[in-house]
């Protein structure tokens, strides 16, 4: 019975008999045929090409042509596994009564007489079971098969289907395992090596049996000899090589940028399921560029390079579509973090969300130039809440100045008054409105950042403003190849999502206040030399520090802060960090490279310029000086301590910044068209991602875009 097993058709039909055995045969189909799932792998690129990871899976494995093989690999393959092959008809009969010679021999099974297409049909469609009827069935599959493809394809089918162990099936994947390289750069000695580990991969293992692999290497080289494929003088060459010279890949489990990397896995689980993402051999191309991560990296590094400082995060977005342009954290004296400090984590927005605010107040028809507050300790009791205290950062009040004045040096008490007179909740909607996306729980504090948001929504908000207005939705891939080699015509990959959310001219009027900030307020360490705008943040307890800025054609935030808590940063390199400090240096960094190549952009001049209204102050103002000198008591049932002059210093709940010295700023805005009552229309075409260069091809250890089809 063992002989009838390794036999194949002729001695099975003897031991079990015509009639049995041609049941079997007359259910023998190639239309029947059913491929037994291993996947391939699905791979991830930046925006010019290159790669940035493969998606974690059990199996690896990347299809590839006869043509992306070494020439040496196919020799070895036929020399050591079936050296008839090209003769036979799928089913080798010299190799079968050969092995049953051997076997009667030892009295045990001690060869096997299955081709390259037995073994095929094998991996590709029917159970490893040891039976007879499986036996009859392979080989009558064999012999089919034979008859409808060619040698070349039944070869190039089993070398991307045998498994080689360590997790990788097919050849691509070997080389890229076992060197570092793809299969067509295979050198002799790298061919004879992986062609003798599909018969036991675990015994020749290189990696960890490499006196094995090393045997069976010479085994193959001395098949190849007997086979014609190499001299004698090649044979002696390759085997006084004692060395494996093996190079352990990293292509299926490094990595390059796993912030934004863990991102885009969760858009792709999303729309595909995580068994596709993981083995349905996706090639997804993505909006990040590589210069500007390295430009992020750098600039943290350099502002935080000691192993005690805070960590942090910078995201970087095309106001023009959404498109993500850089996404990266650091931890100092931390690798390997997971957890994505862009997307994932959030923390109090401090002073960066007053820009809500003030976009709230201009959308109302309040003007910030001339509506004037008093800046003086607050102190609210609402009906039925707990009491709430608000002073500056320095506790130095500046009496009455205008909302103007007011956001350029971050004042607490004004911002505390105006929240409450717009409304906390119309500041929540607000929020929603330009791209935060967290929930927001609408609190009188809400203006002074006490919701914890996250740096993407903060960064999707602020390029709403730069935008003119006009809200994208944050975008990071561009297109997504299915394992066919087509791209997915239906998920709408890299078509911006975008519609007006707040008038050009509400925006522009923020930009404009948002500007001044850094050429004379509190973010003046940031200020690079171009046309920009911005706002810091700093929590009470210096748990958190933020800057966000934006120029017309990039936006980018900053968050500084201690991953694992909320940490005071009182004592960072001798100082305590606000968002003025160490934000702001790192944004201005950024900025600087992320745009040297690209020329100074100006705002773009609104259509639709605000409609200022009469404004009188809610019952949560304090006692009000006009512009002209006159004073106004307003309702309140706020209780206050208000100075009877001025404070020498002004106050802010960040330290003022000096303002620069004179860097020639950009002259004032043109007077604004007339008003027109007609609503902004949305735009009717939404601009796709810009190329950012043209993409150079893929590095040696990437698979080619776009991915070739399957054998």
């Amino acid at each position: 019975m063992i002989a009838a097993v390794v036999l194949g058709v002729p001695a099975v039909l003897a031991v079990v008999g015509f009639t049995g055995a041609a049941a079997v045969l007359t259910r023998c189909s190639l239309n029947s045929l059913r491929p037994v799932g291993i996947g391939e792998n699905s791979f991830v690129y930046a925006a010019d090409g290159s790669l940035l990871g493969a998606i974690p899976a059990d199996h690896n494995r990347q299809p590839v042509s006869l043509k992306q093989i070494s020439t040496w690999m196919p020799e070895a393959t036929v020399a050591i596994e079936d050296k008839r092959f090209y003769e036979h008809g799928g089913v080798d009969y010299q190799s079968i009564f050969r092995a049953l010679a051997h076997d009667l021999s030892a009295g045990r099974v001690v060869e096997g007489g299955s081709t390259i297409t037995q073994q095929l049909v094998r991996n590709l469609y029917i159970s490893r079971e040891v039976t007879l009827k499986r036996k009859i069935k392979e080989a009558c599959l064999a012999i089919k098969l034979a008859q409808h493809w060619s040698k070349d394809r039944i070869l190039a089918a089993y070398m991307n289907q045998v498994y080689y162990g360590n997790h990788a099936y097919g050849i691509e994947a070997a080389a890229q395992t076992y060197f570092s390289r793809h299969a067509r750069s295979l050198g002799l000695d790298q061919s004879a090596l992986l062609a003798g580990l599909p018969q036991a991969p675990s015994v020749y293992d290189p990696i960890y049996r490499p006196a094995d692999a090393l045997q069976r290497r010479d085994e193959v080289l001395k098949a190849m000899l007997d086979s014609h494929y190499i001299t004698v003088g090649k044979y002696e060459e390759a085997v006084s090589n004692r060395n494996l010279d093996l190079k352990p890949g990293r292509l299926y489990t490094r990595i390059r940028e796993p912030y934004f990397f863990g991102y885009v896995r969760d858009q792709l689980i999303e729309a595909y399921g995580a068994n596709t993402v993981a083995s349905g051999g996706l090639r997804v191309f993505t909006t990040i560029v590589p210069a500007f991560q390295n430009a992020a990296r750098d600039a943290i590094k350099e502002t935080l390079n000691l192993k005690g400082d805070p960590a942090a995060a910078l995201v970087s977005i095309n106001p023009a579509n959404g498109a993500i342009r850089a996404m990266a954290a650091v931890t100092p004296g931390r690798t390997g973090n997971q957890f994505n400090l862009v997307a994932q984590a959030r923390r109090q927005a401090g002073s960066t969300f007053k820009a809500f605010v003030l976009t709230e107040a201009v959308a109302q028809g309040i003007d910030p130039a001339s509506t004037y507050y008093i800046s003086a300790p607050f102190h609210y009791q609402p009906p039925n809440g707990p009491v709430w205290d608000v002073s500056t950062y320095s506790h130095s009040y500046s009496g009455a100045i205008s909302l103007v004045q007011a956001t350029l040096q971050s004042d607490n008490t004004v911002y505390a008054q105006l929240t409450l007179d717009v409304g906390p909740s119309n500041v929540a909607n607000m929020a929603h409105k330009l791209g935060v996306q967290t929930p927001l729980d609408p609190v009188p504090s809400i203006g002074l950042g006490s919701n914890s948001i996250s740096p993407m929504d903060m960064a999707s908000a602020y390029a709403t403003l730069a935008a003119g207005g006009i809200y994208s939705k944050p975008m990071a891939i561009r297109k997504v190849f299915l394992a066919g080699g087509g791209e997915d015509p239906d998920a709408g990959w890299g078509v911006p999502e975008r519609h007006r959310v707040i008038s050009d001219g509400v925006a522009y009027t923020v930009t404009k206040i948002l500007e001044q900030n850094m050429l004379g307020g509190t973010g003046t360490g940031a200020y690079f030399g171009r046309q920009a705008a911005g706002k810091t943040g700093t929590t009470d307890n210096h748990a958190d520090a933020w800057f966000c800025g934006y120029t017309p054609n990039l936006e980018a935030t900053v968050w500084v802060g201690y991953p694992q808590g909320e940490i005071p940063m009182e004592n960072v390199h001798g100082i305590a960090v606000a968002g003025g400090t160490f934000p702001a240096t790192i944004w201005r960094l950024f900025m600087q490279r992320a745009l040297r190549y690209s020329p100074a952009q100006q705002w773009r001049l609104p259509t639709h310029r605000p409609v200022w209204k009469p404004f009188t102050r809610g019952q949560y103002s304090l006692d009000f000086v006009s512009s002209t000198g006159a004073t106004t008591t307003s309702p309140t049932t706020t209780t206050s301590t208000i100075p009877t002059t001025p404070a020498p210093t002004l106050g802010s709940t960040e330290p003022i910044q000096p303002e620069r010295p004179p860097v020639a700023p950009p002259p004032p805005p043109p007077p604004l068209p007339p008003p027109t009552t007609a609503p902004p229309p949305p735009p009717t075409t939404a601009p796709s991602p810009p190329p950012t260069t043209a993409p150079p091809p893929p590095p040696t250890t990437a698979p080619p875009p776009p991915p070739p089809a399957s054998p």
